[in-house]
């Protein structure tokens, strides 16, 4: 299960969690007001998680219901690529 950034992260962007990140699934566009995690690159290690200042960033598998549309946003930004 992949990792998702959800609201939280919006207009925050603390980046901590890409200097964490083993395998660089994380982006933070310049014209983006948020971070997003790759779904298919995250290798569901925790490591953003736990450093994330504004506790953005869950397990897809226990993302708030209230956020669940955030792993689609994650999921699409990647997807434009």
């Amino acid at each position: 299960m992949a990792y998702v950034i959800a609201e939280p992260c919006i207009d925050v962007k603390d980046l901590s969690c890409i200097d964490t990140c083993p395998v660089d699934c994380i982006a933070s566009p310049d014209d983006a007001n948020m971070c997003y995690i790759d779904p298919v690159a995250c290798i569901d290690c925790g490591a953003c998680e736990s450093v994330c200042p504004v506790n953005a960033i869950f397990e897809v598998g226990a993302l708030p219901a209230e956020w669940s549309h955030f792993a689609q946003i994650n999921a699409d930004y990647f997807a434009s690529l």
